[in-house]
């Protein structure tokens, strides 16, 4: 047997080692708290809870059965808008109607899966689902009637780069790649671009690009874009020197490419979103893992110009989170607590407000968020899509499940969602990147 046989045997024995230890210590651990103590504006932050190894407990990625479908709430009824997407993850409705899916996936991270840690990491997201190549496109699927079945599906742009974040501003149509938001020209009541993009402006990717999707929105006035970028890391273990400009939302002015940190220490941001009574931009955050089962909570807040919301150095507040050397104490003393706890780990992703009149009316101005599921988590947390109430530009009540059932009693994912956004009719639309389906949730007709 030669050298480089030995080697490699020997490695792939100390890969499987390292990954049973990791599920091994992840079936062993138990939650301290129900999920509901990390849900609201005042959730319970239990002592941190570290080991060398963190809990591992994906749902395996299986897919929906045949005539398989989620559970909507009482009073609701969900059915397949779209069926057949690959990786189908973030939606954008144009003024027209047309639904526009992102099919999309991680860009290519040569330095983010390095080490026995990148490797477990690598197979959790394989097992997750999230191991396939990228689309890189944009469909476009238009149902004329508004009866629920769309008449059309194009292919809106292809060739793109991990998209993810759309906005249209007049006739430009805004795309956030992975590295870049570029500019397409665009004419109403098109099935297809065919020109050209032209980049706006450079995004932070590199080699690492650990949270690499980036959402998009654009400014009431269409002056200005925002862009969400994700930390490179869990708690800046890759050195804080690669998180320039990440954890954060930037705002760019599309007329000269021009960017500037709008508001920083938010570890993976998405889900941008106007609240409608308030006028306030308002962003879902996915926060830290590997410090116990019910930390930290992932939120919702209002976003403040210029406002630090302690990623790396701390959580919620001014909770330290003393993995991170140095310490920034002045950070700390600055950090603004988030309006509202989504619960630990629950990976909400998705977020709209409902300015629909399908809707019983009491869902005026609310939120929905779309979760897509907990791996650091024992029991699971997520794999469903919630409603928050709210009242005057505030969240005003509990958290409520709108869709569930992606999780089969085996502990499946059938499905997860991602993406939310409201149709033209005032329908919610719900992406499932595993399900590979646009699910479309209307109430019952009585």
């Amino acid at each position: 047997m030669n050298n480089t046989t030995e080697s490699s045997r020997g490695s792939a024995w100390m890969k499987a080692v390292f990954l049973t230890a990791a599920i091994l210590v992840g079936c062993s651990e138990m939650r301290t708290l129900p999920v509901e103590a990390g849900i609201g504006p005042k959730p319970t932050l239990p002592p941190p809870d570290k080991s060398m190894i963190p809990t591992v407990n994906i749902a395996p990625a299986k897919g929906w059965p045949e005539g398989g479908k989620p559970q909507a709430a009482a009073g609701f009824s969900v059915q397949a808008f779209a069926t057949g997407l690959e990786h189908p993850r973030w939606l954008h409705v144009l003024p027209n109607g047309d639904v526009l899916v992102a099919e999309t996936n991680a860009p290519p991270k040569p330095e983010d899966g390095k080490g026995i840690k990148g490797w477990i990491t690598k197979q959790v997201m394989k097992r997750a689902g999230a191991g396939v190549p990228s689309a890189n496109r944009i469909t476009l699927l238009r149902d004329a009637n508004g009866d629920g079945v769309p008449e059309t599906r194009t292919v809106f742009l292809q060739g793109l780069n991990s998209p993810f974040g759309m906005a249209l501003v007049g006739n430009d149509f805004y795309v956030a790649n992975s590295d870049a938001v570029v500019r397409f020209p665009y004419t109403p009541g098109a099935t297809q671009i065919t020109q050209p993009g032209v980049k706006v402006a450079d995004l932070p990717a590199g080699p690492i690009n650990h949270h690499w999707t980036k959402d998009l929105i654009a400014s009431r006035d269409g002056r200005r874009l925002y862009a969400t970028v994700g930390s490179n890391s869990n708690a800046a273990e890759n050195g804080i020197e690669n998180e320039t400009n990440r954890a954060a939302i930037l705002e760019i002015d599309p007329a000269t490419g021009s960017t500037r940190l709008f508001a920083s220490g938010l570890r993976n941001p998405n889900g941008l979103s106007w609240q409608p009574q308030s006028g306030a931009l308002w962003v879902a955050v996915n926060e830290r893992d590997e410090l116990g089962n019910d930390l930290v909570p992932d939120y919702m807040t209002s976003v403040k110009e210029g406002g630090f919301y302690g990623w790396p150095y701390s959580y919620y507040g001014r909770h330290v989170d003393d993995r991170v050397k140095p310490q920034r104490p002045d950070l700390v003393e600055k950090a603004i607590v988030p309006d509202y706890a989504l619960g630990a780990h629950t990976a909400s992703l998705g977020l709209t407000f409902y300015q629909g009149s399908l809707f019983p009316k009491r869902y005026e101005g609310g939120a929905f968020i779309g979760q897509h599921g907990s791996w650091n988590r024992k029991p699971r947390s997520g794999y469903k899509v919630i409603f928050v109430p709210f009242t005057n530009g505030m969240p005003s009540g509990g958290a409520e499940d709108i869709l569930t059932g992606f999780l089969s009693p085996e502990g499946d994912a059938r499905g997860r969602p991602v993406g939310v956004a409201v149709d033209r009719t005032g329908a919610l639309l719900v992406a499932d990147d595993v399900g590979n389906t646009i699910w479309r949730v209307t109430p019952v007709r009585r």
